[in-house]
């Protein structure tokens, strides 16, 4: 199975502007990457009509991902808060209709960094909140043809949800065409005992993948055991893209989120180009000895 390989505009920026949007694009597309992942950090930092024209003249597909930054949250937190952040995601849900795209990705449980202790119970009523502040989302992007996607992170990133056991878990009755799970290589590397087994388990929750190199690099300058990791997502019958995610160091704000201390690569551009490369190489071999 030959799955679209897309990038993040994180790799090279943050917030994201019309301006840069139109650039990366064009750099983007020319490595050959055919689908952008776009960051709604605040909305209004960049314009739809704009992005779906660089998006339409460039030929790639657009894929929403939302930023749980400090004050988004789903569960313990104020009533406001909450219905602030229902009102963001269904914002994101909106900004995905416009532009075409089929999901929003992010870690849609808590701001991210934050991290409490929880006993069994406390847990198990926090997945309660969280069922109950996502269900309307869920609603109105099933309604939108919008599947919600939800990332579990590494412990270090949030105590809520690290692993696929525990999102699904959390989100079991939500699941379906309106709400899935986002997998991310560098999460599942860190959280999981067995990469492949996870994916598996995840089956047909699973609504986007991201991927990286174990250290946030390129992929394939890394020891994730890359053609086991395509194999399982065979398994679960995912067909969707595969977004590279990671970050620029030059913005302070997501350095310091991202825990990006030094450079990843000799550039953001060489980070893109091998793993771009790595990637349709494999898919390459996998074409061609099945």
């Amino acid at each position: 199975m030959r799955r679209t390989i897309g990038v993040n505009t994180w790799v090279w920026t943050s917030p994201l502007t019309d301006e840069r949007l139109g650039e990366i694009a064009a750099t983007a597309a020319g490595m050959g990457f055919g689908a952008l992942e776009l960051p709604v950090e605040q909305p209004g930092d960049w314009s739809t009509d704009a992005a779906r024209e660089v998006l339409d003249r460039h030929g790639m597909a657009p894929i929403v991902v939302g930023a749980m930054a400090p004050g988004r949250n789903l569960v313990a937190a104020p009533a406001s808060e909450v219905v602030a952040t229902q009102n963001y995601l269904v914002h994101c849900i909106g900004v995905a209709e416009a532009l075409g795209a089929s999901v929003v990705a992010g870690p849609f449980t808590a701001a991210t960094g934050r991290t409490w202790r929880m006993s069994a119970e406390e847990r198990e009523q926090a997945y309660r909140d969280l069922r109950t502040a996502l269900a309307p989302v869920v609603r109105t992007a099933e309604r939108s043809g919008i599947r919600l996607a939800v990332e579990p992170l590494n412990r270090y990133e949030t105590s809520l949800v690290n692993t696929v056991d525990q999102a699904l878990d959390a989100l079991g009755p939500l699941l379906g065409p309106g709400l899935g799970l986002a997998l991310d290589s560098y999460h599942l590397n860190i959280e999981e005992r067995d990469i492949g087994g996870a994916i598996r388990h995840a089956g047909e929750h699973l609504a986007h993948v991201q991927v990286c190199g174990n250290d946030r690099g390129a992929v394939g300058d890394d020891h994730i055991d890359w053609p086991a990791f395509l194999d399982a997502l065979d398994d679960a019958g995912y067909a969707g893209p595969l977004g590279l995610e990671s970050f620029t160091n030059d913005n302070e704000t997501i350095a310091v989120a991202a825990s990006v201390w030094r450079p990843l690569a000799d550039s953001q551009d060489a980070l893109a180009e091998r793993s771009i490369r790595h990637l349709d190489a494999l898919q390459e071999q996998r074409e061609t000895h099945p």
